[in-house]
């Protein structure tokens, strides 16, 4: 598994904008991925020094669609930190 086929996608939500200001940054994960490898991923992707990864399995929703039950998809959430004074130029917007 490429580095690039680790991480998926970043997740820009308002909790995960609240979690940047404790320099702590939020991505959905291949789910076989491990916690070694998301620290890795990141740290070649983007060039910074991380402290810790969190990893989180979510749990897919039940939903309705035209009145028959489905169910979303699982999938996995890392929160990964970085050092003091390093930041993820593409979530700051440049």
């Amino acid at each position: 598994m490429t580095y690039e086929d680790v991480l998926i996608e970043p997740i820009l939500s308002e909790k995960a904008t609240l979690l940047r200001e404790e320099n702590k940054y939020t991505f959905k994960v291949d789910p076989a991925s491990t916690k070694i490898q998301i620290k890795e991923a990141v740290r070649r992707l983007f060039n910074v020094k991380v402290v810790d990864c969190t990893t989180i399995n979510v749990k897919g929703k039940t939903k309705r669609l035209r009145g028959k039950p489905g169910k979303t998809a699982s999938w996995k959430k890392a929160i990964v930190k970085l050092a003091p004074g390093e930041t993820i130029k593409v979530f700051e917007g440049a």
